[in-house]
């Protein structure tokens, strides 16, 4: 493995060594950690993770591999990765290449031998970090903000449509996915269950979505700051008001934001696949995948329109909300489970059925 130095320079003043695995590439972004045993390469294609340097808390990463099926999207978008020790022998059936040969692939700026739990204390006691990989350990980061326009650079700029051959309905449940950094399982999940699926930018007006004539619309996952989309605001009261809806994390955040709610930043983040999450209708807790650093603020809430439907075991931070009178339900937590516990899949099946047995009607 290259020996050659490198260095993580953090906005804190510290300073951590370790060496490079694949190339020599300096980069910037927000430090955030991962605390995840597996799933490394879903999270290195997660959209979600676009201007982040990410940090595996787990020692080793790569022992596995890295496959054909489970990537989240095309390419990589996080701006960094820092890991403890890399496995560059990785064994298994569905291995193609190692973590290694994928960094070097698609150059992604790579630390190892750091000290991952002296850097998530770090980021853990002085919240929002930012951070330079570099070769010089004098250099110093310069950005100390999430990028306003992070979004529009993993949307989609066109359409695309999925679909299967092969369904045991009668008729296929369109749903209209609006792309704020999609999963790539999102899609597969309701591919699963016998849905068409049309992935539209994040700015796509109403208008344009009543001529895709959808059944059903979630508003996806996300990087940066939702605050940063209030300008859609209006277009997204509008979708609620017209069809049956389905928020996952930044989509949970903006329709809570378009009825009125604030959205505060989150000290570290929620970031892995280990976080209980307890459904207040039920009670029943369910351990969930999550990748967010920000929550909607509680105080914001009109109970008189919505029900909080989950709560953050640790701390308390809403994890879903359901609207007492429209057809919307929401989720902090990230249901495809990709990677993750499957606890929550019933969410996808939840919202295609009551799609399906209320006659997937096609609003006008």
């Amino acid at each position: 493995m290259n020996e050659q130095t490198g260095y993580l320079v953090l906005s804190t003043g510290d300073v951590l060594e370790g060496k490079w695995l694949g190339d020599i590439l300096p980069t910037e972004g927000e430090v955030v950690f991962n605390t995840a045993m597996t799933g490394y390469q879903e999270v290195m294609t997660d959209p979600s993770y676009a201007g982040q340097i990410v940090t595996m808390t787990y020692p080793l990463i790569g022992n596995y591999g890295v496959n054909e099926v489970d990537s989240e999207s095309i390419m990589p978008s996080l701006s960094g990765l820092i890991i403890s020790y890399p496995c560059v022998t990785p064994e298994h059936y569905q291995s193609t290449k190692s973590i290694r040969e994928m960094i070097t692939e698609y150059k992604i700026p790579t630390l190892y031998g750091i000290d991952t739990r002296e850097l998530t204390r770090i980021i853990r006691d002085n919240g929002e970090v930012y951070g330079r990989i570099s070769t010089n350990k004098n250099d110093h980061p310069t950005k100390n903000a999430v990028d306003q326009d992070i979004v529009p650079s993993v949307s989609v700029s066109k359409i695309r449509k999925y679909t299967i051959t092969e369904n045991e309905l009668d008729v296929r449940p369109h749903i209209v996915l609006m792309d704020f950094g999609y999963k790539q399982s999102i899609v597969q999940s309701l591919l699963d269950l016998g849905c068409d699926v049309t992935v539209v930018p994040y700015d796509t007006n109403p208008n344009q979505i009543l001529e895709l004539r959808p059944h059903g619309i979630l508003l996806s996952n996300g990087p940066g700051d939702p605050n940063d989309l209030s300008y859609l605001i209006d277009n997204i009261k509008v979708i609620c008001e017209n069809y049956k809806v389905l928020g996952i994390c930044f989509g949970h955040q903006l329709i809570a934001l378009a009825h009125g709610a604030k959205i505060t930043r989150l000290s570290y983040g929620h970031r892995g696949s280990n976080h209980p999450v307890k459904n207040l209708l039920t009670g029943k807790v369910s351990i969930t995948s999550q990748n967010h650093g920000y929550i909607v603020d509680p105080d914001t809430i009109e109970e008189k329109n919505w029900i909080i439907t989950f709560r953050n075991v640790n701390d308390g931070s809403i994890e879903g909300l359901c609207h007492r009178s429209k057809q919307i339900i929401t989720v902090q937590f990230h249901p495809e489970a990709h990677p993750g516990p499957i606890d929550t899949q019933n969410i996808f099946s939840d919202f295609v059925n009551e799609i399906v047995n209320k006659g997937m009607k096609l609003h006008a």
